[in-house]
This record gives structure tokens, sequence and C-alpha cells, in this order.
């Protein structure tokens, strides 16, 4: 199901959300790379602890994610100061880390949820290797998955096809 929540203009950010498994990461690279645009991994920003933390099947807190979502805005910022454009991978969960990604960046931020059934992202999260999120947090993520509110700007986007397929579907609600 894809929904839209967009607005007229189109964000310096435009960040790539969903749960583990949804496609953030390879969706937003290829994005980038079509768009001609930088491209900004969060996973990237996590703090080491943080890291080991979810390595060992525990999922992170609100207090875990706040400095890394501060990380991320203040990159956000950095990356956008001088008007330039940028495709950000972020999990971006809950309505409120969004807020803060918001405020933090101080850029217009534009979401593109990537939506994929459970057990597709149960799949796809085993069937990667050298990456520190196991498949056992696939069920804590997708609990604390807030849909995007009316009021943001952006859209959902089946994530469960082809990677092609999926990027045909984000070009066209962007208007490319």
């Amino acid at each position: 199901m894809e929904r839209d929540r967009t607005e007229h203009s189109s964000g310096r950010a435009l960040v790539v959300m969903g749960a583990s498994g949804s496609g953030k990461s390879t969706i937003a690279a290829a994005l980038a790379a079509e768009l001609g645009a930088p491209y900004l991994d969060a996973d990237d920003l996590h703090a080491p602890a943080a890291v080991e933390q979810m390595r060992r099947g525990v999922p992170l807190t609100d207090e875990d994610r706040w400095p890394w979502l501060e990380a991320i805005g203040a990159r956000v910022a950095q990356e956008t100061a001088a008007g330039a454009h940028l495709v950000v991978a972020c999990s971006a969960l809950r309505r409120a880390y969004r807020d803060r990604l918001r405020s933090g960046s101080g850029a217009d931020l534009r979401f593109v949820l990537l939506q994929v059934p459970r057990e597709v992202l149960i799949e796809r999260v085993r069937g990667r290797s050298g990456h520190f999120m196991p498949a056992t947090l696939v069920d804590s993520q997708l609990a604390t998955l807030e849909p995007l509110g009316a009021d943001e700007s952006g859209f959902t986007v089946d994530a469960s096809c082809r990677e092609v397929e999926v990027l045909d579907r984000i070009e066209q609600r962007l208007g490319r």
C-alpha cells in the first residue's frame, strides 16, 4: 500500500526509513547515485556500545537513541548547510525520532517509509552477513515503528518487491 504524504517542495534531505531489513541502505544508496546526491548511512553514526548492544540482541531504548539522532541531525545540517541535497538511510521509527531529526538538522526533511511484511524482513535480515542487527530484533523494530503522520512530508512505499521496482515507485512519487 502506498500512501502519499507529499508537499509540493522537495526537501534538502530525503530520509529513507523503515525497520531493519526493509532495504533502507540499499535503496538510499541507489537513490543517491541516481539523484547525484551525497549518501549518509545513519548506522555509521551509532556509538560502538549501541552497535554491540544490538549485536547481542538487546533493543535500543529511546535514551540510547537520542545521542545517535543528535549526531545524525548535526551531520545532515553540516551536509545541507550550503544548500546541497542529501539522501539518508535511517530507521527513524518513531515520530519523536523524526521530530528530533528535523529540529537537529534544521533542514527540510522528506521521509520515504519502506513498508515490508514481517516475514520478508526476517528472511532478509537472516540472509545478510556482516551486519550487526540480528533477526531477533525485527519484532521490536516493528513494535516501535510509527507510520508517517498526515502532517509529515513524505510517503510510504511497498518495498517487498525488487530494488528496481522500489526505486521506480519512489522516483515516480518524487516526480522524476
